[in-house]
């Protein structure tokens, strides 16, 4: 499997790129061992790099997120155990931390000499790290679904729909404290499908009601809001935080003032 995982990465003479499908790969393997954990049944795939592996996202991603879905079968440590196992059986050295601290609880996956190994790094002890996130206490009204995904390996997941990936989408631009380019990135992503993609409002006010509390933000006002924003957006850093992502890195051109206006007309 490690051989795989540098075969894919060599594919590309540029390093970012090969980072990106080194990245891919590793992010793969975890969701197909955490397949093998039947970890479907407690913990939805969400976020970016879900929207990459289910709808073919043309930009990568660096985390693999989670909503919890049921407590009773949730066992990480169990999962990250087997995740440790798999690795080693199949030539990778590894790293994994779990902090469950927080609501959102965390663990990081780090795999050191891989980097080397792909020729991208002169350092053997320097890692190629993945962070894995659960939110243990999502805002209600998501749509599940579960779709079985073939992306370098073969793996189940249990994940939300697409109105329902694009509402935590429209939450982030609403409530970061600062601007992404990747979000916004995402957001023309969504709304360049046609009819363009709508998100699932009782989910958004949900997550507002959360994070902002019941009453700051109507979620049916999401467009006004982020047209608010676009004054005072500074595209060079939208496009310094997104090409390096993008499998077409000048897609990043996209992300001028007047198309933002537009996808949110």
């Amino acid at each position: 499997m490690k051989e795989h995982a540098i075969s894919a990465a060599m594919k590309t003479d540029n390093p970012v790129q090969r980072l990106n499908l080194l990245r891919e790969y590793v992010q793969a393997f975890i969701l197909r061992s955490f397949h093998e954990s039947e970890a479907a049944t407690s913990i939805a795939f969400v976020g970016g790099t879900a929207l990459r592996f289910l709808e073919n996202l043309p930009r990568f991603s660096e985390d693999l997120v989670f909503s919890l879905l049921s407590s009773e079968s949730y066992e990480p440590i169990k999962w990250l155990d087997k995740l440790k196992r798999d690795l080693s059986l199949s030539g990778f050295e590894s790293n994994i931390k779990w902090n469950d601290r927080k609501t959102v609880q965390t663990a990081w996956v780090r795999i050191p000499s891989i980097l080397r190994e792909s020729g991208l790094s002169g350092l053997s002890g320097q890692n190629l790290s993945i962070k894995i996130e659960v939110d243990t206490r999502p805002p209600a009204g998501a749509d599940i679904k579960r779709t079985i995904i073939t992306r370098h390996l073969t793996f189940v997941v249990s994940h939300y729909s697409l109105k329902s990936l694009m509402a935590g989408k429209i939450h982030a631009l609403l409530t970061r404290p600062y601007c992404k380019g990747r979000d916004w990135y995402d957001l023309v992503w969504y709304r360049s499908h046609r009819p363009p993609l709508e998100p699932n409002i009782p989910m958004l006010q949900n997550a507002l009601n959360q994070t902002q509390g019941a009453g700051a933000m109507n979620a049916e006002n999401w467009r006004k809001i982020l047209k608010s924003k676009l004054d005072n957006l500074d595209t060079n850093l939208l496009l310094e935080d997104v090409q390096a992502f993008l499998e077409h890195p000048d897609d990043a051109r996209l992300l001028t003032r007047e198309n933002l206006q537009l996808v949110l007309e």
